[in-house]
Formats: C-alpha cells, sequence, structure tokens
C-alpha cells in the first residue's frame, strides 16, 4: 500500500510498502529517507501516536493512502518492549537544553522523571508557549507576524496565553489538514483534471514565490515606494508645490490652488469637460496664458482646471516639451531646456500631505455632503412613499400647522427643538414619522445637510 509520510519542518516523502510491515521496519524505512534514527522517530496516525513496534500497520487501522506524521525526538526513547509503560498522550520530547526567556533552565534530567510521573511535559521547539515567548522577544519577529498572520499577532498582544494557544493550535490544524487532504488528492489519482489543476496552481504558486525570493536578495528596492517628483515654483507670485509628470497630457492646476493664485477670472468655461485617466473628473474650463516661476524664470503655460483635484499643479507634457526640459534623474533636478536652468525635486519632507507616502486620503467635504444629500433625499422619498394619500383622498389637502394641537408632548417637541430646528419643523416631522422621536431627528438632520450653492 501507498503511505505519505510528513513531518513538522514539512518534509514530504512517499513509501510503497505491505500492509503486514511492522513498525519498527516502517520507522527503519524512514530512517533511510530522512537520515534520522529510527530509535529517535515517533509516529503519528490521526493525531495518535504509534507506540508498539511489533505491531502491523494494518493492526492499527493503517489504509491505502492514508498520511503518516513523523516527529523527530531528540533523546532517549522509550524501549520498544515497555508495554507496561503508561502512553502519555502527546510524544515526550525532552528538549531540556533550552532556554526559555523570561523561564529558568530546564535540567536534562527532568525529561524521564517527568515522562514516568505526573509533572509538566518538556517543552518542544514546536510548542507554542515556545513559539509565544519568541516572538515576545523578537521585535523584528513580531512586526513579521503583524503583518503576514495579524490574528495570531493579535492573540499574542492580547497577553491571553490561552488564546494564543488556541488559534495558534487551531491554524497548525488547519494547515496539517489542508495539506493531507492535497496529498490524498493527488494520491488518488494523479491523471484526473481536478488533480492536475492543483499540480498546475502547486507550481505556479512555487514559481511566484521563487520571483519573489530573487526579488528580495537582488532587487530589495524594488518593494519600496518611490517619492513622486515634486518641485517648487510659483503662479501668479503665489507659491506652489507642484508635480512633475511626463504621462499627462496638459498642464493641470486644482479649482482650490487657481483660486489662492488669483486667475479664476480667467477660465474659459467654453473650455469645459471631462478629463480621462486613472479616474474622470470635470474640467471647469482654461486659463489660457499663465506664467509660472520656476527659481528666476518665467515661463509661460495654460492651465486646465479641474474641480476635484487633490492634487495643486501638475505639469504635463504641453508645458515640458514647450520649454524642452529634461527629467534628470541621477542629478534628482528638472533642466529647463530653454533656459539652461536646475531645480532640485523636492524630498518626501517637503512634499505636500497628499503626496506622501503614509497619506490616507479623508473624504473632502463636498464628497460627504453629497452622500449626506442622498441620505436626506432617501429618507424624504422613503416618507413620501409613505404618507402618499390614496385616490379617495386626493382632493383633501392637509395643513402642517393644523395637526399640532397638543398630539405630542411638550417635553419631545423641545428636546427635538434644542437640536436647532423650528417648532414647525419638529412638528411635521414627528407626525410623519407616527410619533416616533429616533425617526424623526433623523429625518431632521437628514434635511438639514444641503449641497452648497
Amino acid at each position: 500500500m501507498h503511505i505519505t509520510v510528513t513531518t513538522l519542518s514539512d518534509q514530504i516523502f512517499s513509501l510503497d510498502v505491505s500492509e503486514d510491515l511492522e513498525l519498527e521496519n516502517f520507522k527503519a524505512l524512514c530512517e533511510y529517507e530522512i537520515g534520522i534514527s529510527a530509535s529517535e522517530i515517533a509516529i503519528l496516525w490521526n493525531g495518535r501516536p504509534l507506540h508498539d513496534d511489533k505491531r502491523t500497520l494494518v493492526s492499527y487501522g493503517i489504509k491505502n493512502g492514508d498520511m503518516l506524521l513523523l516527529q523527530h525526538m531528540r533523546g532517549p526513547s522509550q524501549a520498544p518492549n515497555s508495554p507496561q509503560q503508561p502512553a502519555p498522550a502527546i510524544p515526550l520530547i525532552d528538549f531540556g537544553s533550552i532556554n526559555i526567556p523570561g523561564q529558568p533552565q530546564t535540567q536534562g534530567a527532568q525529561g524521564p522523571s517527568r515522562a514516568s510521573g505526573g509533572g509538566q511535559r518538556p517543552l518542544a521547539p514546536d510548542d507554542p508557549e515556545v513559539i509565544r515567548q519568541m516572538l515576545l522577544g523578537s521585535p523584528h519577529e513580531l512586526s513579521l507576524l503583524k503583518e503576514r498572520n495579524p490574528p495570531l499577532a493579535e492573540a499574542l498582544l492580547s497577553g491571553n496565553k490561552e488564546k494564543f494557544i488556541e488559534v495558534f493550535n487551531k491554524q497548525r490544524k488547519e494547515k496539517m489538514e489542508k495539506e493531507r487532504e492535497r496529498i490524498q488528492l493527488m494520491n488518488a489519482d494523479p491523471f484526473d483534471p481536478s488533480v492536475q489543476s492543483v499540480i498546475a496552481e502547486e507550481i505556479r504558486m512555487k514559481n511566484v514565490e521563487s520571483n519573489m525570493e530573487s526579488a528580495i536578495e537582488f532587487a530589495p528596492e524594488s518593494f519600496g515606494q518611490v517619492v513622486m517628483l515634486y518641485i517648487d515654483c510659483k503662479v501668479n507670485g503665489h507659491h506652489v508645490k507642484a508635480f512633475v509628470d511626463s504621462g499627462a497630457q496638459m498642464t493641470i492646476m486644482s479649482q482650490a490652488c487657481a483660486e489662492r493664485c488669483n486667475i479664476m477670472r480667467l477660465v474659459d468655461q467654453r473650455w469645459a469637460g471631462i478629463a480621462k485617466g486613472v479616474g474622470t473628473q470635470k474640467i471647469i474650463g482654461r486659463v489660457h496664458l499663465g506664467q509660472i516661476q520656476i527659481g528666476n524664470d518665467f515661463l509661460q503655460s495654460s492651465f486646465s482646471i479641474l474641480e476635484e483635484q487633490p492634487m495643486d499643479m501638475l505639469l504635463g507634457l504641453d508645458m515640458l516639451k514647450r520649454h524642452q526640459c529634461c527629467i534628470d534623474l541621477k542629478k534628482n533636478v528638472l533642466i529647463i531646456g530653454t533656459t539652461g536652468t536646475e531645480t532640485r525635486f523636492l524630498s518626501e519632507s517637503e512634499l505636500p500631505d497628499q503626496a506622501r507616502l503614509n497619506f490616507s486620503q479623508p473624504m473632502s467635504p463636498k464628497s460627504q455632503m453629497s452622500e449626506d444629500a442622498q441620505l436626506a433625499e432617501a429618507l424624504a422619498k422613503s416618507q413620501n412613499d409613505g404618507t402618499q394619500p390614496g385616490p379617495s383622498s386626493e382632493n383633501k389637502t392637509v395643513n402642517p400647522s393644523a395637526s399640532i394641537k397638543a398630539d405630542y408632548p411638550e417635553e419631545v417637541i423641545q428636546r427635538l427643538m434644542n437640536n436647532g430646528f423650528s417648532r414647525q419643523e419638529v412638528i411635521q416631522e414627528l407626525a410623519a414619522a407616527n410619533g416616533n422621536v429616533d425617526q424623526a431627528l433623523a429625518a431632521l438632520f437628514a434635511k438639514s445637510f444641503q449641497l452648497p450653492k
């Protein structure tokens, strides 16, 4: 029968053995495969250790295609012919030479006594407590754990030892279960299309990992983020940090920057349109001729004004080609070809906030108010749908102020009015909400959000 053996270090190999093969002979085959002495090998099947070396594999219930776990026991193993000694639930491994940070060093002589007594078992390198102490004592490994395994890092930093052990064992069990299922699937029929797709995906992932490891070793800078190219300049006497983008067709400026530079009066709205790139933005218009001061040089340029542009100004190809500009990354300067002037690119500390690597773009007030307006519109539509009169009452008119005759407690009305709403608005919304105070308050707040005109 075909047996797959895996180790805690993710070594995997397969053996074709007979059903009546004894466990001690099976260990000898494993010794030949991985170079570990048979006396230091412990075999586990379905999480249960196999102790009696004289029993055959079939007597343990092992079948064709099963996967066994091989564990290396670094110490004097139990004698094969000692069935009278009680078997522990988990193979005991003596790692007395390991000094765990924050704990007294374990004596090597305690291993046998613990194996036969009721004391604590020695801690193995794959023991959750050992790993927990190692991670707590290594800030570098802890930072990697936060990036690659947030759930385990969260359990570790919580300080709850039981929670960490629970998460650790759960993840390890899931990993072993997936590996077992994968091996069983591959051993079932290697030519099955589903198995072939799994094999192809594994090969692809190995190539990806190999490619990434090569990049980490030979080109680690590719995993960093580069600083964008900004320069200092002035427009109409106002200081602006401009982004140099040789991939942009035209020079653009945000509406806010144009207002600061007092050039909105020159915007020709006949050139309004839509700017398309990674996304789409509305072009308000165009300033046909303006001056950009770079150093001591005054350069002519046109500006397309965008309504919602996060950066103040972007120098596009129209301006760069007109003045024969050259981006010299070796010197880290922008060379103005028509004048020979050089201006350096700004460092990250000098960049505007939205251009820094650690900047997270907040929601603009206008877009936030737009969402609030949409919410108010939806609430108003919902109220209209719920309070729309039927055919039999089409000719009836309702005066909102006529239905406020002490229908609601005065203290409720005053409480809503304290939020800045008029008495008539409060009573109207209470009537629309059938007296529900929370719903009325939500509707009042929703209707108070309006887009600026």
